[in-house]
């Protein structure tokens, strides 16, 4: 490295084009930004009482400028200013007023208070406001952790539940974490939190956006939060907000020790990652990083009109999925999440965005194909949202192989099954057993389907039995944001009630939509605090609602205790069957090891009879028993060794009436016992045997799983 002229003191030296952002090395601090419009980078010290050292970085290989220097180190603050074109009309936005945080930074410091110098207002020109003072500054880090024997869980697939959970949300009223614990990764990572996700069942736990977010005026000025934090604006670093320890680089220390702990109890993390936009939003937006940076490098701008933004995520902008110092950005991103900070996964926001790289959805983008050649990225669990608001955006079913996705014609199938809808049962039975209509035709497996039926975004579980219409009015909007989806439950009333057969019909429901998630093919994902029964008023839209109506209470009745009980039993009995939870979609005839010769998958009308064509196109069809074949998994394990399980009966009544089912004769099995139904609060007794042939009435809008053992013995168990 070369020496170069010190300014006001501070020695720099050439330094490296690579790693971008600022990488310490024990001795000093290199200092890396990619600009293809610069004509001159400075670089911005901050010191403990705000004031500002700019020191120039003068050296530029492949539009990435840097330099190093020495004895700058952890805790550092330091933003950038880049002077270059301020061409609206051409694409591009510099402005060296705006002090701008570095897009690689490993940490932030600060938040912006909405002034009006975070924003361009001048009618020819640059706004001439300084913004210092009023915006994030990048946190020089140190790398150095002690993760002792942390490994990955590596689960498989097929044994996979998401539990998908908001960082402060899920914590922040737990009386069992300590007060200044709650609502960070401290708290996340509490032997209590963790005993109660453990002791659910589930095995990864998918977190809401945690890369550094932006509190947005407009929300700010309403006295309220972006509270879900789809508002990225650092990709690289753990969200400040989040942090019971420090904002200097000690939120990074946080986040890895609360990894650290979720591994060693087996559970595995996702994180939900926003790469389709950042927070500048349009072109009204505040200009706090890539704006000023690189305006028309790292934004779609519209063909003709380089002024505005092609926006395909209703949030002002989208990233330019061409341009390869977006796609760097993306991938370094994506690699020092799970080298660095150790994360197994990731849920892609918007994904279908990631894919247009002009103006279509293009399943064999550069973004896939770098994926599929990334030797670190390939080898992590991969889901998206796989769709956006542009034209030909939904693309549920056409994600790569590699890929997993939300299936949200899984949600819609179920929800309409258990609301008695007309025409349902034969989408149901598809979604059910895998959607193999969506992804077989690729060869991809059931893994593809990521299956719920409640995300944060919509009503809770609780709520969608609960209200027939949405209540949004605390967040300002009069009522006018969030779907209207829910149409009638037959609950009688809306919200609180006295009335015990609506609520007991509303903890059926609950307990229908849990059991169905948990025994359908494919992965579930429960939102946290379903198994709860956690309510937002009938507010389904809460992502500006930092407050106790979007917070877990922890402060349990006995129903919600009884409702969590449930959930972890049919949990269970997912993770103890292979035959609910099949690698390989269902394939008809199968040869049992015991000689039996029975498909692996059989459907039955509730008077016992197989199903026929005429009997799924029926509109009043709302009843099914469905028989899994356990002697027939015909799949190996993994070591290739033959399955063989229990088998099951699935009874499934979705009318409002009582409903009389027959249980199929004696070639199915000579002996069945209940497992679950969702009628009975605390369980079946245990004495509930039934015999072939015989008769079962369902309660309406229940679900009944019987059991049987193997024809012949189990051979092992996955």
């Amino acid at each position: 490295m070369t020496a170069r002229p010190r300014r006001k003191g501070v020695p720099v030296w050439s330094g490296y084009p690579y790693p971008l952002g600022a990488a310490y090395d024990g001795e000093g601090t290199n200092f890396a930004l990619f600009s293809e419009v610069a004509e001159h980078v400075g670089l911005v010290l901050v010191d403990d009482r705000g004031a500002h050292r700019e020191v120039p970085l003068a050296e530029a290989d492949g539009f990435v400028w840097h330099g190093y220097l020495p004895g700058i180190g952890p805790g550092q603050r330091y933003g950038y200013r880049v002077h270059g074109p301020w061409h609206p009309a051409a694409g591009h936005r510099c402005n060296p007023k705006k002090l701008l945080l570095d897009p690689y930074a490993r940490a932030v410091d600060g938040q912006i208070d909405d002034h009006a110098s975070l924003y361009e207002r001048a009618a020819h020109g640059p706004d001439p406001a300084d913004s210092a003072g009023h915006t994030m500054l990048g946190v020089v880090t140190d790398p150095a952790f002690d993760w002792g024997d942390d490994r990955p869980p590596r689960r498989s697939y097929a044994e996979t539940v998401i539990y998908e959970a908001h960082v402060r949300g899920l914590t922040r009223t737990h009386p069992d974490v300590p007060p200044e614990l709650r609502g960070t990764y401290a708290g996340l990572g509490h032997p209590a939190v963790i005993e109660h996700l453990t002791s659910l069942g589930v095995t990864a736990v998918e977190l809401m956006p945690v890369h550094q977010f932006v509190h947005d005026g407009v929300l700010q000025g309403r006295g309220l939060a972006n509270y879900w934090g789809y508002n990225t604006i650092g990709f690289f670093a753990p969200h400040n907000d989040y942090a019971a320890h420090g904002t200097r680089g000690q939120q990074v220390a946080e986040f890895k020790t609360m990894v650290k702990a979720l591994h060693a109890a087996g559970l595995e993390v996702i994180l939900d990652v926003v790469y389709n936009h950042t927070a500048e939003g349009n072109e009204k937006g505040p200009t706090l990083s890539f704006r000023g940076i690189d305006n028309a490098s790292y934004y779609r701008l519209v063909d003709g009109d380089w002024a505005h933004y092609y926006d395909t995520t209703g949030t002002g902008n989208s990233l330019l999925m061409r341009h390869p110092y977006v796609l760097q950005l993306i991938m370094d991103s994506l690699r020092y999440w799970v080298t660095e900070m150790h994360v197994d996964g990731f849920r892609f926001d918007l994904a279908a965005t990631l894919a247009r790289q002009f103006h279509e959805v293009d399943r064999l983008s550069a973004f896939f194909d770098l994926i599929q050649q990334d030797p670190v990225i390939s080898r992590v669990k991969l889901i998206a949202e796989p769709w956006d608001v542009g034209e030909g955006g939904y693309q549920v079913g056409n994600f790569p192989p590699l890929w997993s996705e939300w299936n949200g014609l899984y949600r819609d199938a179920v929800r309409d099954f258990w609301r008695g809808e007309d025409h349902t049962l034969g989408d149901f039975a598809s979604r059910l057993t895998g959607s193999a209509d969506l992804y077989a035709h690729n060869r991809r497996r059931p893994r593809a389907s990521v299956n719920f039926v409640t995300a944060h975004d919509g009503f809770t579980l609780r709520d969608l039995v609960s209200y027939n219409d949405k209540h949004n009015e605390a967040n300002g909007e009069g009522n006018r944001d969030g779907e209207s989806d829910n149409r009638s439950w037959n609950c009688g009333v809306e919200g609180d009630t006295d009335d015990p057969a609506v609520l007991e019909l509303r903890a059926r429901q609950q307990r229908n939509f849990l059991a169905t998630l948990m025994l359908s093919q494919g992965i579930p994902m429960l939102c946290h605090g379903d198994e709860l029964g956690r309510t937002q008023g009938g507010n389904n839209n809460a992502y500006c609602q930092d407050d106790e109506l979007s917070w877990v209470d922890w402060h349990l009745t006995e129903e919600q205790r009884e409702l969590a009980d449930f959930t972890r039993r049919v949990i269970g009995l997912r993770a103890a069957h292979p035959v609910l939870r099949r690698r390989r979609f269902f394939q008809g005839e199968a040869s049992a090891p015991s000689g039996r010769r029975l498909p692996d998958l059989v459907w039955l009308r509730p008077d016992g009879r197989k199903m026929a064509e005429e009997d799924w196109q029926r509109p009043d069809a709302h009843s099914v028993t469905v028989f899994l074949n356990g002697d027939a998994i015909a799949e190996p394990d993994p070591k290739g060794r033959p399955v063989v399980d229990d088998s099951f009966l699935l009874l499934l009544n979705g009318f409002w009436e009582p409903v009389d089912f027959r249980l199929p004769g004696s070639a199915y099995g000579d002996r069945w016992t209940t497992l679950i139904d969702t009628a009975e609060p605390q369980g079946p007794p245990d004495e509930a045997e039934h015999k072939p042939g015989g008769h079962l009435r369902l309660e309406s809008r229940s679900l009944v799983l019987l059991t049987r053992p193997p024809a012949a013995p189990r051979a092992t168990r996955r």
